[in-house]
């Protein structure tokens, strides 16, 4: 009697969830009715949903995909001043640097090209982090939980560190060209590449029109040895990117745990921020000359720039005996002005965005 009560119990229970099927545009289960044996109706009501958020994306890679793109669009907006300056630093040749300082420099910046000279790049560099950090955060989450070993809630350093690189890898490989395209834009305005532009009566350089993304995108492929150009300098971008993200995320959990006191489950937004910063600052650091590399690599088809570099062995040993080693950490202080707050915007962001999506 009471296993045929059970079965009736459970017949005709749906085997989907309700999120999947609103993915699937199919109509939401109804309450189940069974009867039992000795009459007795029982309904069975199948639980409400978490929220909107999963009913709407019930599949976890694409919160993630979510969350990683709006904290990258945030926190390099934040910084793009910052992100600007560094640039032109790392570009400069040996010779007399027309961009000395950060505080000369962002006056510098004011002066020949207002304030829209320190947004100059930020369109195509948020349109290339979007997808960029959207793709790094996602597959950071889902190589943690194949590298994850059973029974275990977190990853080791070493797995922990393979799921740091091989998200930075696919994100940059996802999003090269477009780096390309805005370290160019960053440079063109820039004095370093514009010296012979005529001055106007405001003391200002009269700057042509800068080119978009597009036709950028076509002077490269046409000017300077086809779609292989928009790939200049991945080489020492895997290197540096790899182990740069690699610790970047390694330094923020091991923070992160740090800085929860006992009895929260997470530390509160400032000292999340605080984690962000040190951890970008301790990765940055130790992989900025392969970072600086990779600018020099970018801009070395420009015409207005002087570098000739026949590939990366080449440009270190280039850059070390015309500009000894300091030439390898050019922009470092104003790098960490910037690396700061965005790592620890960027990790904010994207953690606030993991609740309101509900993952």
């Amino acid at each position: 009697m009471e296993s045929d009560s059970s079965q009736s119990k459970t017949a005709g229970l749906p085997t989907g969830s309700s999120s999947s099927s609103l993915l699937d545009n199919k109509p939401l289960p109804t309450p189940t009715v069974g009867t039992t044996t000795v009459g007795a109706t029982v309904v069975e009501v199948e639980a409400p949903p978490k929220g909107l958020w999963s009913r709407v994306i019930s599949i976890d890679i694409l919160k993630h995909l979510l969350a990683g793109g709006v904290a990258g669009a945030v926190s390099r907006t934040v910084v793009s001043p910052l992100e600007r300056m560094k640039i032109i630093f790392q570009v400069q040749g040996p010779g007399a640097a027309s961009y000395q300082g950060v505080w000369p420099t962002l006056v510098k910046i004011w002066r020949e090209e207002g304030a829209i000279g320190y947004m100059r790049g930020n369109g195509t560099n948020v349109i290339r982090i979007v997808p960029y950090s959207a793709v790094q955060f996602a597959a950071y989450e889902q190589l943690k939980r194949v590298l994850m070993e059973k029974g275990k809630s977190e990853l080791d350093t070493p797995r922990r560190l393979l799921a740091g690189a091989g998200a930075g890898i696919a994100s940059v490989a996802a999003t090269y060209p477009l780096d390309i395209v805005r370290t160019r834009l960053s440079v063109q305005s820039a004095q370093v590449a514009t010296q012979s532009l005529p001055v106007g009566p405001d003391g200002r350089p009269i700057i042509p029109k800068l080119p978009g993304i597009v036709p950028t995108i076509r002077t490269i492929v046409k000017s300077e040895g086809g779609w292989l150009a928009l790939y200049a300098g991945l080489f020492p971008t895997l290197l540096g990117v790899a182990p740069y993200v690699a610790l970047n995320f390694q330094c923020y959990e091991v923070l992160r745990k740090y800085f929860t006191l006992p009895g929260e489950s997470s530390p509160t937004a400032v000292r999340k921020l605080i984690c962000g910063a040190l951890a970008g600052s301790i990765a940055q650091t130790i992989t900025y000359p392969l970072d600086v590399l990779r600018r020099r690599m970018q801009v070395t088809g420009m015409s207005s720039m002087n570098f000739k570099y026949r590939n990366t062995w080449h440009a270190v040993t280039e850059m070390i005996q015309n500009e000894g080693v300091r030439g390898l950490y050019k922009g470092l202080i104003p790098n960490y002005l910037k690396v700061a707050p965005a790592i620890g915007v960027s990790f904010l962001t994207y953690e606030w965005c993991k609740e309101w999506l509900e993952v």
